[in-house]
């Protein structure tokens, strides 16, 4: 471990999920010395929210623990991203048992809700758009919040995605959430410049976590693939780099976003694609 962020707590949300990014990213920065709090919904609540795309409470517990293994500090705290109320109890929560809130990650998100436009309902539309960019103005405002209150300055990181800078099928609402973080971030982020905090987005191209297994097989049948092996074949042979990303891909860019070295870095949007998307 190093003590690059020591004394300093992360909050994560949608981090409860093993192999997701929001579970990579809370590790990377726990060796580096931070306290970590590991967020998410912790149960069903309706149909947008199943059993198999979310972190429950044991899950939540099980990673906490392997960070304590290692000998850094962590916590658990249940939050619906969808309720201001949560989200303010989860920044107090990372005060009350750590002492501080000075890294924000907007990690949770839906991305296992895909279908042709002619067949998107309402209900599909809003559970996208309630948690992807509800949820990150509500966990920028919280953070915020604190943030301000403390005045030591902050960083908050809103995970993104390649669908923030171009369009997909079957992904109206998830592309319209990601592009809607752009904006997001570059209005916060000229409102808390001036008490040290900055906003950025992280935009990682496609990652086979939990997440990213069901979008193999669900896009692999979409654009006709032979098998979901050779559908991600296509996919690293059009990146330069010529392999999808890694969960440590996305990690390391959150943790240099969350440095010192980044402290003049703000409202910006980072490609974390091997070079496929370049704008």
């Amino acid at each position: 471990m190093s003590d690059r962020f020591k004394d300093k707590t992360a909050v994560i949300t949608g981090s409860g999920r093993r192999g997701g990014l929001g579970e990579a990213i809370a590790k990377r920065l726990a060796e580096d010395g931070a306290n970590i709090v590991i967020s998410d919904i912790g149960n069903q609540r309706d149909a947008a929210t199943g059993a198999d795309h979310i972190g429950s409470t044991d899950e939540m517990e099980a990673i906490a623990a392997d960070i304590r293994s290692t000998g850094a500090n962590a916590s658990t705290c249940v939050c619906d991203v969808r309720r201001l109320g949560d989200v303010r109890a989860l920044a107090r929560h990372a005060v009350d048992s750590h002492g501080s809130l000075d890294i924000w990650i907007n990690n949770a998100g839906i991305g296992y809700i895909m279908k042709p436009l002619l067949d998107v309902t309402e209900d599909d539309w809003r559970a996208v758009i309630d948690v992807n960019l509800t949820g990150s103005f509500f966990g920028v405002k919280a953070a915020a919040e604190t943030m301000v209150k403390q005045g030591r300055g902050g960083r908050i990181i809103n995970i993104a995605s390649q669908a923030a800078k171009s369009g997909f099928p079957h992904a109206q609402a998830y592309t319209s959430s990601k592009h809607g973080m752009v904006g997001l971030a570059r209005s916060a982020a000229i409102e808390l410049g001036p008490h040290a905090i900055t906003v950025n987005n992280v935009c990682p191209n496609h990652v086979t976590t939990g997440l990213g297994a069901w979008q193999n097989e669900y896009f692999a049948k979409v654009v006709g693939a032979e098998s979901v092996e050779a559908y991600l074949e296509a996919m690293a042979a059009r990146i330069p780099m010529g392999r999808p990303g890694l969960p440590a891909d996305t990690a390391n860019a959150v943790a240099w976003l969350c440095s010192d070295e980044a402290a003049y870095i703000t409202a910006e949007s980072m490609n974390v694609s091997g070079g496929e998307e370049p704008h």
